[in-house]
């Protein structure tokens, strides 16, 4: 394979017809190697418009996904980033190039040891990888400038959104199959929070979030 042959098809015939027009993301997606944080036995499909599989019955996500994602946080180099969802490292990467340090939360250990040899071997040096569920250990030492879902979830909990600072984005892939939608929340002041909903899209869902009853009374 090709590899710089099939990043560029990546960026070119995945990302940028998703609307991902930003420059800055689009010089990043070529600088930071998606191949070295995909399991080596599924290399070979480190470029392909799909979820890349990981250990424990976890998946990156898509490529035009994650980068479509990391265009609408617009992050700047002095802001603190929450992921909720580490994988494999990649997105953690990808939002540290953009930020001045990323706080990543990992419930699998497994995954969370791979992740930092995964940044490691990167040269990614300001990300913080904690074996913690997003959903209930969440971090408490700061507020954020922005936090980024790697996964879906029914519903964001207001707990999660209580650690945005005013003027602090949240995103995150909400909803129920097969309708999902990329929403993004901001905070405008201490109780105030607007919301926008960006694509249509699907993805699997974040460990230890909970679901919606199905009952109706």
């Amino acid at each position: 394979m090709n590899t710089e042959q099939a990043r560029f098809n990546m960026i070119e015939q995945q990302i940028r017809p998703w609307d991902v027009l930003d420059p800055s993301v689009l010089a990043l997606l070529a600088i930071v190697k998606r191949e070295d944080f995909v399991p080596p036995e599924h290399r070979a499909l480190a470029f392909m418009d799909l979820e890349v599989p990981l250990a424990e019955g976890q998946c990156m996500l898509s490529p035009k996904v994650e980068a479509r994602l990391l265009q609408e946080l617009v992050l700047h180099k002095h802001e603190r980033v929450l992921e909720i969802g580490t994988g494999s490292g990649h997105m953690a990467a990808l939002l540290a190039h953009k930020a001045q340090q990323v706080v990543s939360l990992e419930i699998r250990p497994a995954l969370a040891r791979q992740a930092r040899i995964n940044l490691q071997r990167a040269a990614v040096v300001n990300v913080d990888v904690r074996e913690a569920s997003g959903a209930t250990d969440l971090a408490h030492d700061a507020a954020f400038d922005a936090i980024v879902l790697s996964g879906s979830v029914a519903e964001v909990p207001q707990a999660l959104l209580e650690q945005l600072k005013p003027g602090g984005r949240l995103i995150a892939i909400v909803g129920q199959e097969p309708v999902m939608q990329a929403l993004l929340v901001t905070r405008s002041a201490a109780a105030g929070f607007g919301r926008t909903q960006l694509f249509d899209t699907v993805a699997p869902r974040l460990d230890g979030f909970g679901e919606p009853s199905r009952f109706r009374f």
